[in-house]
């Protein structure tokens, strides 16, 4: 089974080296694995390029944002399973990936998976700031308003091919249209795996919090379109899990 990894930049000096490398010291031996970029201007481009002999497929080109460059990666995959590496985060593990493909492999009838996750403290130190569990899929919890955690999803390349890529008009929550309009719309088969799959990096506080506060709105919108009565519970549990972001 060949699983393809999409990581898409844009800017990422800092971070894009660690990701890559993440990628690349898997243990599972068929991975493809792709990067689309933003035609970054930071030194981004040279450090992919650096890499370049080890990674299936690479364009650096103007994008019309983050989603866009995900349909993009979307579009060159070949892989019978596709997920997501951020160019801020890290496979929790080298054996990430070997779970992934494992679970599809001991059960033909699922569509997906996910996982868990760790947000970690930009820096050195790399703190731990706070864990997501996802917990055993149902979807009276989606209806409730829980969505697995987005980096942690991988699904089956025939399945994206049914039922669509990211919806552009949205521009910073597109990711939560996206689970909803598989989860809730046309439920597929969801598997989840009691384990750690990525570690990510939290952002500057200022940068972050606004971030969040636009994500936030534009998710009621997202919720109002696919008419699910559960806006004011995902309201909730974002206010509160902004809230332990402050305190962070």
């Amino acid at each position: 089974m060949k699983i393809t990894i999409i990581t898409v930049c844009y800017n990422r000096k800092a971070t894009i080296e660690k990701a890559i490398q993440s990628v690349l010291s898997q243990n599972y031996p068929d991975i493809e694995y792709i990067i689309i970029d933003g035609n970054s201007k930071d030194g981004t481009q040279e450090i992919i390029e650096s890499y370049k002999d080890r990674i299936s497929k690479y364009i650096s080109e103007p994008d019309k944002g983050m989603y866009d460059a995900i349909n993009k990666g979307f579009q060159l995959a070949t892989g019978d399973v596709i997920g997501l590496m951020h160019s801020d985060d890290e496979f929790y593990d080298r054996k990430a990936i070997s779970r992934i493909a494992a679970r599809f492999e001991n059960d033909n009838t699922i569509d997906g998976v996910y996982g868990d996750g760790i947000y970690v403290s930009n820096d050195k130190e790399e703190r731990l700031i706070r864990d997501r569990i996802g917990g055993v899929f149902s979807l009276k919890r989606v209806k409730k308003g829980w969505l697995p955690l987005h980096p942690t999803v991988y699904l089956k390349k025939a399945v994206i091919d049914k039922h669509g890529l990211y919806n552009l008009d949205f521009k910073i929550a597109s990711d939560t249209e996206f689970l909803l309009r598989y989860l809730y719309k046309h439920k597929i088969n969801m598997s989840y795996i009691d384990a750690y799959i990525v570690k990510m990096r939290m952002g500057g506080m200022s940068t972050s919090l606004k971030r969040a506060f636009e994500v936030l709105y534009e998710d009621y919108k997202i919720y109002k379109f696919h008419g699910l009565a559960a806006i004011s519970v995902v309201f909730l549990k974002k206010s509160i899990a902004l809230r332990q972001y402050i305190v962070h």
